[in-house]
Formats: structure tokens, C-alpha cells, sequence
């Protein structure tokens, strides 16, 4: 029987290289000239420190250009609500999602049961087996997962037929 898993993960050397890609980017911009802003990765947590809660907010910007230009999915980013001030910098905190949390998933299944296809979803850890019949059915899963605002991006890998 074809079966595939369903995953939420994040390339993270992908986002190494766009924290890369936007520490060089910092460092030609006019208007970060003579500010003080840094960009840092630490266990696939971005710390992005500036002068101005708004220059936070522009380096966030910064970061989701080069995660799109290297095929990750800017989806996958959790921001800070607010830019934490201590002494005279302001720093936001990016996260990345990596699993599929119950609640999604269950919200997940419950999509797929109610699509009336004929395929059985179950929730294994972090990811979604899908099993059915027919290869048609599992490329329907993949665009109903694809299509389901879930505030997260969904890979697919394991297709077997």
C-alpha cells in the first residue's frame, strides 16, 4: 500500500547560511551605518539585537528575505511579540518550528478524514503516517495539507508506493 509521512521541518543549514547572508546584507545597508545591530544563531534560536525597536523589526525583514531566497519557508518563524530593551539595545528572539504539535495535528487528521478520501491518517511523535490505496489519494492529502491554514509548513517524505 503507497503511504507517506507527513513532517514540519527546517533545513538548518539553510538557515545558517540566510543569518549568514543577512549579517552581510547589515553590514552594506545605509541605515544601519554606525548603529549598533547584530544578528546571531545559537541551537536554531536567531537573536536579532538593534538600537531602535524599529531597526528590530527591519532586520526581522532582512532575516524572512534570505530564509525565502533559500527555500525555507518563512511560515516556520515564531517572532518575539515585543523587543526586549536592556540598556541601549532592543533584541527580538526568532524561533523555528520543527514538529507537528498535537493540536495541529489532530487538526490535521480531522482535515484529511473529513476530505472523504479513502486514507488512514495517524499521528506518530512529530509527524503524520498516511496510508491509502491509491497514489491519488496521498497527492490529494499532500494538497490538502498544503492548502490548510495551519500557520505552519508541512514537508512530505517516506513515499513509498
Amino acid at each position: 500500500m503507497p503511504s507517506m509521512d507527513i513532517v514540519s521541518e527546517v533545513k538548518k543549514e539553510e538557515v545558517r547560511n540566510a543569518v549568514d547572508n543577512t549579517k552581510r546584507e547589515l553590514d552594506t545597508r545605509f541605515d544601519f551605518r554606525g548603529k549598533n545591530a547584530n544578528v546571531e544563531l545559537k541551537d536554531l534560536v536567531v537573536t536579532l539585537s538593534a538600537e531602535d525597536d524599529f531597526q528590530c523589526n527591519q532586520l526581522v525583514d532582512m532575516l524572512r528575505m534570505q530564509l525565502s531566497k533559500r527555500d525555507v519557508d518563512p511560515a516556520s518563524m515564531e517572532v518575539d511579540e515585543k523587543a526586549v530593551h536592556s540598556g541601549k539595545t532592543f533584541s527580538l528572539k526568532v524561533k523555528f518550528k520543527e514538529g507537528i504539535e498535537a493540536l495541529t495535528a489532530k487538526k490535521l487528521v480531522k482535515l484529511i478524514k473529513d476530505s472523504k478520501l479513502k486514507v488512514q491518517a495517524a499521528i506518530q511523535g512529530d509527524s503524520i503516517r498516511v496510508t491509502g490505496k491509491k497514489r491519488d489519494d496521498l497527492q490529494a492529502v499532500m494538497r490538502i495539507a498544503r492548502e490548510s491554514e495551519l500557520d505552519q509548513p508541512f514537508q512530505f517524505n517516506n513515499f513509498k508506493d
